[in-house]
């Protein structure tokens, strides 16, 4: 589910998704109607909330949703869907943030939006990974410019990966933004350190909810 309104962007993220999943899961891309092409502020984000949550409530009632990933780093509508329906959900962020700090691994963030750093740094510290966390970095440039120039947004992207890892000791580098799914897969073959994109972290979450086991009952 994308809460960015780009449709190109949506199949963008179902491609990786598809590609991340393989064939035994199906992949329904989902475009948020309303919002920007791409959130690059903290009032777009917590606008995003609502029509994640209408989106989602929406796409299980049809019957055929048996998970919900919601392809924003900001994570919104995620808790707010967890309480609202029965399927597993899975955000951007924690995916790849929890992902990243596996086996205690000092990371980094890469992305191209200032505008949600205080988001990204409270997303951190909401899943306790504070200690575990180098800092942010970001491109240079307008991010909706750098979404419109794939080879651009790659090299910009590159060089935020390589200021985590040798300006801040990180261990690995989360990308940060579901519009950059591509140039984090790209950057995966990039550098020698791990690198984790955000889509196909999700995909796993999702993967490993829906193969588990149901839980016992109590009582």
């Amino acid at each position: 589910m994308n809460p960015n309104s780009s449709r190109p962007t949506t199949e963008m993220m179902a491609a990786i998704a598809r590609r991340a999943l393989g064939e035994a899961y199906e992949v329904h891309p989902v475009t948020v109607p309303d919002g920007p092409p791409m959130i690059v502020t903290e009032p777009a984000l917590a606008a995003a909330v609502p029509h994640v949550v209408a989106a989602g409530l929406a796409a299980r009632a049809e019957g055929a949703c048996a998970g919900i990933l919601v392809g924003a780093f900001g994570d919104p509508g995620v808790e707010e869907l967890r309480a609202a329906t029965d399927v597993p959900v899975a955000g951007l962020a924690e995916s790849a943030l929890t992902e990243a700090a596996a086996q205690g691994a000092h990371f980094g963030i890469a992305t191209t939006t200032p505008g949600l750093a205080a988001s990204i740094a409270a997303g951190v510290d909401r899943l306790g990974l504070t200690d575990r966390y180098t800092g942010l970095r970001l491109t240079t440039g307008d991010p909706q410019l750098l979404a419109a120039s794939p080879e651009l947004m790659r090299e910009r992207l590159a060089l935020a990966v390589e200021a985590c890892l040798v300006q801040d000791a990180a261990d690995t580098v989360v990308i940060g933004g579901g519009p950059l799914g591509d140039a984090a897969w790209w950057l995966q073959t990039r550098f020698a350190t791990p690198v984790v994109a955000p889509v196909p972290a999700a995909c796993r979450r999702i993967a490993r909810a829906l193969s588990a086991p149901p839980p016992t009952p109590s009582g």
